[in-house]
């Protein structure tokens, strides 16, 4: 902001000379004038206008042309016309010098005070604060990624109208997991921009995310509410996409993503929907259903067949955990102050090297325990920010009394660090290591003081 001040001084102190310039000037002008003035010679020439008039009608009476009467009136009117041009000449006494210079200041201070005025109504300085917010707060760990959470919203409180801070604090609150802010976030910059199509579709992604993975009554509202407005839009399309490949419509699902890449400008995004229909062509082969999966595999576009054959290279990235709670616990989790039962316990993978969202992210209940599952890139919070993205991640079990995704004291943790992601082989070859791994042991060990 210093920078910015000193930016409004500069500018402003060329104004401030062309204020003073006529100020600086003043006596010279007044010294111009006044000799003007004492100079004229106007009122001498109407004189001599006058004499050579009244002698030229003495010369037409003398030789008999006017007679006394016309020679009077004659008279009378060259002698009201000298007194009009006479009192046409008379001016006002010129003021001092300094007279008015009171009001140069005046008009100084206003100028000054108007401008800041207006940039306070009509300026970018929230967007500058805003900018200067994210540039403090680099992310390159978990711990960094809260700071900046805390950062733009410590911004939408000091200025909840401005749409470009919720845009930019929406999108942690999705990444870090946190569903409920992400939506207040997002449906207040609705509030501020509209009923935008791009928006509406990511409000309803967040709420199906948020009722895991299910096309309620109130995500299909919002869906066909995008639809009629843009019947591309690939945010939805993808959404419809999950839920088809949830509910085993292959076909549907595919051709739900197939549409959709075609919107997506992030390539992150089309590689995840790449892997989707990867996925989806698989499970219909195993199925029995190879004649409608290989018609669809050969209705890809050339290169996103070519990117779903590279990710099949890659394999699928996938963690199968056995999380547990080590009983000298179990009277800590009895003393919350919610039950087992009502206590949320959250599953998370984040990047070994602390620089991304969270990888995968899987939300149930402490009476669970203990459960073996499986992550993927299917429990990913957002498309750029994937599994498969990271050799190595830190695995982290927490208890929630409070349901927050953010750790908080009396929350009982877990973690497995330097976990080396196992992928799957190709489809067509022998099985990945991961088919014969055991479960990794994450047990839940300690409490959260602070």
């Amino acid at each position: 902001m210093i920078l910015l001040w000193l930016a409004i001084a500069v500018l402003l102190i060329p104004a401030g000379w062309l204020l003073l310039l006529p100020l600086r000037r003043a006596r010279r002008v007044h010294a111009d004038q006044q000799a003007f003035e004492d100079n004229d010679s106007l009122g001498a020439e109407n004189v001599r206008v006058y004499r050579r008039r009244l002698a030229s009608l003495e010369r037409g009476h003398a030789r008999g042309e006017l007679d006394d009467t016309a020679l009077a009136e004659g008279r009378v009117e060259l002698e009201r016309s000298l007194l009009e041009d006479a009192e046409s000449l008379k001016r006002s006494p010129l003021k001092a010098a300094s007279s008015g210079r009171v009001l140069v200041p005046v008009l100084l201070v206003a100028m000054v005070a108007g401008s800041l005025y207006w940039y306070q109504r009509e300026g970018a300085r929230g967007d500058l604060a805003l900018a200067q917010a994210i540039a403090a707060t680099p992310i390159h760990d978990a711990a960094s990624f809260e700071a900046r959470i805390a950062r733009l919203r410590a911004e939408a409180e000091a200025q909840p109208d401005n749409a470009k801070v919720w845009m930019a604090l929406f999108p942690l609150y999705r990444d870090a997991g946190r569903l409920d802010e992400a939506m207040q976030s997002l449906e207040t910059l609705i509030t501020l921009e509209g009923r935008v199509p791009a928006l509406i579709a990511q409000l309803a992604q967040l709420k199906f995310f948020a009722a895991q993975r299910t096309l309620t009554e109130e995500v299909q509202t919002l869906v066909d509410e995008v639809l009629a407005a843009d019947p591309r839009q690939p945010t939805v399309l993808g959404l419809l996409g999950i839920e088809a490949f949830d509910h085993a419509r292959y076909p549907e699902a595919i051709d739900y993503w197939r549409k959709a890449i075609a919107g997506f400008e992030n390539p992150d995004a089309a590689k995840a929907l790449r892997e989707g229909i990867k996925a989806a062509r698989q499970r219909m082969a195993s199925a029995g259903d190879v004649d409608a999966s290989v018609a669809l595999a050969n209705s890809v576009a050339p290169d996103q067949g070519a990117a779903a054959d590279q990710d099949s290279k890659e394999g699928a990235a996938r963690l199968t955990l056995k999380v547990s709670l080590d009983p000298a616990l179990e009277a800590q989790l009895a003393a919350l102050p919610v039950s087992a039962e009502a206590a949320t316990l959250f599953i998370v993978a984040r990047d070994g090297e602390g620089k991304l969202p969270p990888l995968a992210v899987v939300r149930t209940t402490a009476d669970k325990l203990p459960l073996t599952l499986t992550l993927s890139d299917d429990n990913a919070m957002a498309p750029m920010a994937r599994l498969s993205m990271a050799e190595r991640v830190t695995l982290v079990a927490r208890i929630s009394a409070s349901g927050q995704p953010t750790a908080q004291p009396g929350d009982l943790e877990g973690k497995l660090e330097n976990v080396i992601v196992t992928r799957s082989a190709d489809a067509g070859g022998e099985k990945g290591a991961d088919a014969t791994q055991a479960p990794l042991a994450l047990r839940i060990d300690h409490r959260i003081t602070q």
